[in-house]
């Protein structure tokens, strides 16, 4: 099995644990890039992105990690919204 058989048997993996564990985080990509892996798309909060990158880090430890990982707003506007 080669590097990167192994990085994508790791990804798929962890595509798994984001799905089944209680995060249940579907919106997150998960990409190879070169020797690396990047994370990206929207979460619902900070803790539930440092619980994406927790996860990530088990399974893909030692493989180079990048994350863009944005945290929705969820609180109330501040004035209301204007129509024109």
């Amino acid at each position: 099995m080669t590097a990167a058989d192994t990085a994508e048997y790791r990804i798929a993996h962890l595509r798994d644990r984001l799905a089944s564990e209680d995060i249940a985080e579907l919106g997150v990509r998960i990409e190879q890039r070169g020797t690396g892996v990047a994370l990206y798309g929207t979460v619902s909060s900070s803790a539930c992105r440092e619980e994406i990158m927790r996860l990530a880090e088990e399974e893909l430890g030692g493989l180079p990690l990048h994350a863009d990982l944005v945290v929705v707003r969820s609180d109330a506007p501040e004035h209301p919204e204007e129509l024109a």
